[in-house]
């Protein structure tokens, strides 16, 4: 065990509904740097991932390819397990929903729970919106129709199972006033006070009939556990935990975990659904719940058709893969969503990695060969501005241990950096080839060097929990190991006389955006070929006279029901304007509602509409949309939307937006 003890930490479990973009990789890459980090300060880490692989989308898609759903997340599981590889995390264990194992505790935890009178079986009864799969009381419509997307509803009734959480709520609502750490930032706390606890909690459905892609009921089986009772218990069904027990070490060990790290998008789920169904479980709760940002793709909507989703391997292949992991630590701000771009990554390539960081070690180990033959010595010969080198290079361990306890990566990395930039400021200051041309000089030249050497080899060790293949690289061209973390705060550890490498690596090479920029268009020329493609495969499944339409050279159509005639008067006094998405998030009251902030000429207009099911939000972001302006504001799931957008709905009503055909400035009048 390590000597400051165990730590066990997770990740929220890929939805294995298709490949894991640069913005789903984040996470991992991120859980992985402060798992590495808290190894190098000692603990012992047990560091747990994988896929989440039940549900109804999950099913249709496997219809869709015309496969099982074994064989779908069999294939999107690997790809997922592929690039956590690939980018060189260090999980302990990769577990998926589909394991024999966690899915026979999860039948055992739900008849635990049905025995102990928390679950209990009843009927969803009420006023049914067929599009979004989702019951209304009265009370919640508006103007009588779905809150979330304004269609009709019809009284319906189906059976299911629930879950009592108004039992525990209040003592999830005293944890949470006692353990200010709980739920971090506090920005996510408040909001899961004041927006879901403090209102009062309504029972929650925790089986389905309408799919069959789910872990049984083992004692009704015409019912699946819902997805969030069979997803959440991986972490700690797969460490062990047996509900008929004390279940094995591994869990009797690590058990309670110290971090869950999630998605902002999922933190009402990791915050009361999880800590309410382990309350229940009579197990206590994570020490810390840690919900993330989002990295979002910056200035265009990301999608397949357009050819711009970015991949973290294709990322790597580009950049190498700590390029990669660099970016993505360092560009994300504690509680505000990132920005990434194919011409921000080459910047920072640029700036960070080339200038500051693989120059200085590249300069440094030129000159050690090049004034003493590699061989770096310590002489004693001190100058003015050695006290202020060391002293940023030795207080750096500390700056960094107080930002990754708070779990501010980028902050950590960026004191890291700092001792780089230092040790770039330190060359400038004592011109080492200025002294290389005085003999009496040599003795503090060689002084020089053998501090910069001292400084790299301490800010390698620092970077290594996040750039792990360039620290021993750093390492063995400086001929000497990375430290440990008591010796970090320590100067002058490097043993006089080592020798350097005699030909320095370049660890990273300037880049040419003239020469990267047409790669990634290649890329995305092949996203927007597979996207065609994709298409052609769903179009080749159409119905019959779908296909027939198309063999005659027609798209098939559909009919609505006609609705009362208008005249032109009725139809002036709409106005439509093209708006510019700047900004969206899923309204944590709804499952179907999004929230944008669409710019619209000079103005910013806020507008939640019924298509979480179709777009995320990051696929939102950037987006040429036609608006509805002038519509009455109104209240949808309790969040104020100020317009509408204007979408198209096929028979199935699967929904598109609308988009204008060629570039257009927000603002545009539609006419």
């Amino acid at each position: 065990m390590g000597d400051k003890g165990k730590y066990y930490m997770t990740t929220a479990i890929a939805y294995t509904s298709g490949k894991p973009h640069i913005g789903n990789t984040y996470e991992i890459v991120l859980a992985d740097a402060i798992a590495r980090y808290k190894r190098l300060e000692g603990y012992d880490v047990y560091f747990q991932t994988g896929t989440d692989e039940h549900g109804q989308k999950i099913q249709e898609k496997a219809e869709k390819a015309g496969i099982t759903p074994k064989a779908y997340v069999d294939e999107v599981a690997g790809e997922v397990k592929r690039i956590w590889d690939l980018m060189n995390t260090s999980y302990d264990n990769f577990v998926r929903t589909t394991d024999e194992d966690h899915e026979k505790q999860v039948q055992k935890i739900f008849r635990k729970l049905y025995d102990k009178g928390d679950i209990y079986k009843g009927a969803y009864e009420g006023l049914y919106c067929t599009p979004c799969e989702s019951f209304w009381t009265e009370s919640q419509l508006v103007d009588g129709k779905c809150p979330d997307c304004g269609r009709e509803v019809k009284p319906a009734k189906e059976e299911a199972y629930f879950f009592k959480m108004s039992k525990y709520a209040d003592r999830l609502i005293e944890h949470i006033n006692t353990h200010p750490e709980f739920i971090q930032p506090v920005s996510r706390k408040n909001e899961m006070m004041n927006n879901f606890l403090l209102p009062g909690l309504q029972d929650l459905c925790v089986s389905r009939t309408s799919f069959s892609w789910g872990v049984t009921v083992d004692f009704d089986p015409k019912h699946v556990v819902y997805v969030w009772l069979d997803a959440l218990t991986n972490y700690i069904t797969k460490i062990g935990y047996d509900a008929d027990g004390e279940g094995t070490q591994l869990f009797q060990k690590n058990w309670p975990a110290e971090l869950h790290l999630i998605g902002k998008d999922i933190i009402r789920f990791h915050t009361i659904y999880w800590p309410i169904f382990l309350m229940a479980l009579d197990l206590p709760l994570p020490k810390q719940v840690f919900g993330h940002p989002w990295l979002l793709q910056g200035g265009d909507k990301m999608s397949k058709s357009k050819g711009n989703v970015i991949y973290a391997d294709d990322m790597a292949e580009l950049f190498g893969v700590d390029a990669t992991r660099y970016f993505v630590l360092h560009e994300m701000p504690f509680d505000n969503d990132g920005i990434i771009t194919w011409e921000l990554v080459i910047e920072r390539f640029n700036s960070d990695l080339a200038n500051i960081l693989g120059n200085l070690v590249n300069r440094t180990v030129s000159m050690s060969n090049k004034y003493f033959g590699g061989v770096v010595t310590q002489t004693g010969a001190s100058g003015g501005v050695d006290d202020d080198l060391k002293a940023v290079v030795t207080g750096a361990r500390d700056k960094i241990a107080a930002k990754m306890d708070q779990l501010r990566v980028a902050d950590a990395i960026s004191e890291v950096f700092a001792v780089f930039r230092r040790c770039n400021k330190y060359i400038d200051e004592t011109e080492p080839w200025v002294l290389a041309k005085d003999e009496e000089k040599k003795p503090r030249l060689s002084e020089v060097l053998y501090n910069l050497v001292e400084s790299i080899t301490i800010g390698a060790s620092l970077l290594v929990s996040f750039l792990p293949d360039t620290a021993e690289k750093i390492a063995a061209q400086l001929g000497t190991a990375l430290r440990g973390f008591e010796e970090l705060d320590r100067f002058g550890l490097y043993e006089s006389g080592k020798k350097v490498t005699e030909k320095p690596e370049i660890l990273f090479a300037r880049l040419d955006p003239k020469e990267i920029l047409p790669k990634v268009e290649a890329i995305q020329e092949a996203q927007r070929k597979e996207f065609e493609a994709e298409q052609a495969g769903s179009a080749a499944g159409a119905d019959a006279a779908g296909t027939e339409a198309a063999a005659d050279g027609e798209e098939a159509g559909i009919d609505i029901e006609p609705k009362e005639e208008i005249s032109y008067d009725d139809f002036m006094k709409m106005q439509f304007q093209v708006g510019e998405i700047i900004a969206c998030e899923a309204v944590e009251k709804s499952k179907k509602l999004l929230c944008s902030q669409v710019r619209i000429g000079s103005q910013v207009r806020q507008i939640v509409s019924g298509i979480r099911k179709y777009y995320t939000p990051e696929e939102m972001v950037g987006k040429k949309v036609m608006v509805l302006v002038n519509l009455k504001p109104a209240k949808l799931a309790g969040v104020l939307s100020e317009g509408m957008l204007l979408c198209a709905e096929d028979a199935e009503g699967n929904l598109a937006l609308v988009v204008p055909e060629k570039p257009m400035p927000s603002g545009a009048e539609i006419c």
